[in-house]
């Protein structure tokens, strides 16, 4: 991330359960965002160029993410945004520990490839659904998180897309 600092981005890129498939509209959704973070399940590093010609890309490993692309990724991200605490984990049901005990303000994560929105003990949770291939009748989806200071919210952005 050349010249890239985290404590200027005010708008993040959320998307996660992407399967190998990178979508023109999630790629229209995020662009103008200062970063895109990629919540796992990736499934080919295609997709990681392509989300990193739009903004500066910080990507963890999913449960499907295989291969020696996907060797060099973390498991789980600690991010300090502004002055905000952020922890990436792909499923936020193996989070171990109380976010809200170690002063996070967010918790981004993917897997379930259901859109959610939850504030617990004071912590965000924030997944942004899957932009990959449908899951079920779930819808395609990604995410904006916006950062002042220490105050943290999103939004998910539901796109149109053809069943793929």
């Amino acid at each position: 991330m050349n010249r890239f600092s985290l404590r200027s981005a005010k708008l993040i890129g959320l998307i996660s359960d992407t399967h190998g498939l990178i979508r023109p509209q999630a790629l229209a959704a995020l662009k103008g965002v200062d970063l895109i973070i990629h919540a796992g399940d990736i499934g080919k590093p295609e997709v990681l160029q392509g989300l990193e010609a739009i903004a500066p890309l910080i990507a963890i490993k999913g449960n499907v993410d295989q291969g020696a692309w996907a060797h060099s990724l973390p498991e789980f991200k600690t991010l300090k945004i502004g002055g905000a605490r952020v922890f990436v984990i792909h499923n936020a049901s193996d989070l171990d520990f109380n976010p809200a005990a170690r002063g996070y303000q967010a918790v981004i994560s993917g897997h379930s490839h259901k859109p959610l929105i939850v504030k617990r003990d004071g912590v965000l949770f924030v997944n942004p659904g899957s932009a990959g291939p449908r899951r079920f009748k779930l819808p395609i989806a990604v995410g904006r998180l916006h950062v002042q200071d220490l105050t943290v919210t999103a939004e998910i952005v539901y796109l149109e897309v053809q069943s793929y």
